[in-house]
């Protein structure tokens, strides 16, 4: 795109849509990695976490939880490994 062009508003609106999203599922990631960090004690074990299947979630990943929308979920979850 040349300086002397103008983002449509339509393009502009869905630009920020999708970055609205992004940022929401962002936060939701970070909220759940923070949730098992202090379960698991760190980043690394949080990490290896949130990539590894869970039996409780039909094999489902948290990271892919998180992507689907099911964080509050999988913090319910995280709520029962603290027990």
């Amino acid at each position: 795109m040349s300086k002397d062009e103008q983002l449509n508003p339509d393009g502009l609106a869905a630009l920020r849509a999708r970055f609205e999203q992004q940022s929401r599922k962002a936060q939701a990631y970070y909220t759940a990695m923070h949730a098992v960090r202090a379960v698991l004690g760190g980043d690394d074990a949080a990490g290896a976490w949130m990539e590894a299947p869970l039996a409780a979630f039909e094999g489902r990943t948290p990271a892919q939880l998180v992507n689907e929308g099911r964080v509050d979920e999988l913090l319910a979850h995280v709520r029962t490994l603290k027990a």
